[in-house]
């Protein structure tokens, strides 16, 4: 299948964009990027170095010291993972969000990917009204049996379907959908112990978005703005108190791995799949994989 995956310019998570990279090419497919301006983008440096997320990242000589950063930057595999995809062909050479646009409408692409990030060059890609259009495609255009093409997102990823507009309904495409996305808990973890212990000198740097003076505490939060596009709160769906392996999935201390999904959580919603963040990833690319497969033996695919 020809899969497509939007990249901001800059920022996006290289954990999220590189092992479900990997693991659909490994899976036979091929995926295609795309960017705001159609040159390659750049991850964010700090999920991939770790460099600049301790408390003493600030004093030149200490930056390579390395303890939090150690910690919330992406892991050995990952990291491997996203230095194979950047030397890929398709990569260097992204398609700009509006020539994705046009050949999508052309010669429609079979699958969409839609990665995360938290800094602030992913406002490039969640505020695009092209990309947006786009996303919404992906939902609109339905086979025989009503199916639309298979969506993936995660993280921030899932905040960007929130915003695509219907062009049917008029409403977000996640409308009547169920979906979990980076929870205000785990989001909140993050920024406080960033904020606080880690880069003080940058407090918003974990934050896409802040809340303004007459905003609720995590009104601008990830889960918030996805709940605020949902037929009911009740389909953002979380991990449950009785869920196997509760703590791995909510401590935000474990991550997945090819061998390990206990600490991730997925969820699946016809041929819409979406996870948190990061430590979701290898169980999350490996069951979009596993739907592609499902429908590409499907008899009826979509025209």
């Amino acid at each position: 299948m020809n899969i497509l995956m939007p990249l901001p310019g800059r920022d996006y998570d290289p954990t999220e964009a590189g092992v479900a990279w990997q693991i659909l090419t490994d899976a036979g497919h091929t995926v295609w990027f795309a960017t705001p301006d159609g040159q390659p983008a750049q991850a964010d440096p700090l999920m991939l170095s770790g460099q600049g997320l301790d408390p003493w990242a600030w004093m030149p000589g200490l930056k390579r010291v390395r303890l939090i950063g150690r910690m919330l930057r992406a892991q050995a595999p990952a990291r491997a993972a996203h230095a194979a995809m950047i030397q890929a062909a398709r990569y260097q050479s992204p398609f700009s969000y509006d020539q994705a646009a046009s050949r999508h409408a052309q010669q429609p692409f079979d699958a969409l990917v839609l990665p995360g990030g938290h800094a602030k060059g992913m406002r490039t890609y969640l505020e695009s009204p092209c990309l947006q259009s786009l996303v919404a495609s992906f939902f609109d255009h339905r086979d025989p049996q009503g199916q639309h093409r298979p969506v993936a997102a995660v993280c921030h990823g899932v905040l960007l379907a929130a915003r695509a507009r219907s062009a049917i309904t008029g409403r977000s495409v996640l409308y009547g959908r169920r979906t979990t996305a980076l929870t205000w808990a785990m989001e909140r973890s993050a920024w406080n112990l960033t904020r606080w212990f880690a880069r003080f000198w940058d407090p918003a740097y974990y934050r896409t978005y802040e809340e303004g003076p007459a905003d609720p505490p995590g009104y601008w939060s990830v889960e918030a703005e996805v709940k605020r596009s949902l037929a009911r709160d009740a389909d953002f769906c979380d991990v449950p108190d009785h869920a196997p392996h509760h703590w791995r999935k909510t401590s935000g201390l474990f991550r997945d791995r090819a061998s390990d999904s206990r600490p991730a959580w997925v969820v699946q919603d016809g041929r819409y799949l979406s996870a948190r963040w990061p430590g979701d990833v290898h169980t999350w690319a490996q069951q979009f994989a596993t739907l592609l497969d499902q429908v590409e033996a499907d008899s009826s695919p979509i025209q």
